[in-house]
């Protein structure tokens, strides 16, 4: 059982504050790991062993840049979901994940659906947050290809996509607007990022 909260989840102030906040993290994570190779790079005829320290700075960052900024500019997707889905109040499961796997939130739809979600880019623990009620989980998108949730609140918006891919019939109910947002492709396959 779920309420609508608002016309769209924009509508709700906490959200496009939370929302605000991903983009200051997601500028930091960008500028954390892009700022040293580039400080390190300017420094490398002034300052001795500069070149090797941007060497080493470049191979320790090298994995992981790409996905921080693949990550800042995904985070328009979050805001298309945001503005075109309203929030809806669910009761949520958080399974245990072994160290390595990817987080998971698990939402029964209705009875003969329940949809399991993995966070994306990085796992979140949404029951560590500002949560008074950690059995409770707002979501906005379409269950069939994920969308956003956010603790009860709207405070923390957190992207959610399908834990296993598969590809829905194109389209349907719902279908053009998924589309329009970025949740799923037009060969009915939900996006990854």
């Amino acid at each position: 059982m779920s309420f609508t909260l608002t016309k769209v989840a924009w509508d709700h102030p906490p959200t496009v504050v939370g929302y605000k906040r991903l983009v200051l993290r997601r500028i930091g994570w960008v500028l954390s790991l892009g700022g040293p190779p580039l400080i390190a790079l300017a420094c490398v005829d002034r300052i001795p062993y500069a070149g090797t320290a941007f060497a080493l700075i470049t191979l320790l960052v090298t994995p992981l840049l790409p996905w921080v900024v693949i990550a800042y500019f995904r985070r328009r997707r979050v805001a298309a979901v945001l503005q075109a889905y309203p929030w809806r109040e669910w009761p949520c499961q958080h399974p245990p994940r072994p160290p390595g796997s990817p987080g998971t939130i698990v939402i029964p739809f209705r009875e003969d659906f329940t949809a399991t979600f993995r966070f994306i880019p990085f796992p979140v623990v949404l029951t560590q947050l500002d949560n008074a009620h950690p059995d409770r989980i707002w979501f906005a998108g379409d269950p069939r290809f994920g969308g956003v949730v956010s603790p009860v609140g709207g405070h923390y918006p957190v992207r959610v996509v399908p834990h296993t891919p598969r590809r829905e019939e194109c389209g349907g109910e719902g279908f053009d607007l998924a589309r329009r947002v970025g949740l799923v492709r037009a060969s009915g396959k939900g996006t990854r990022t």
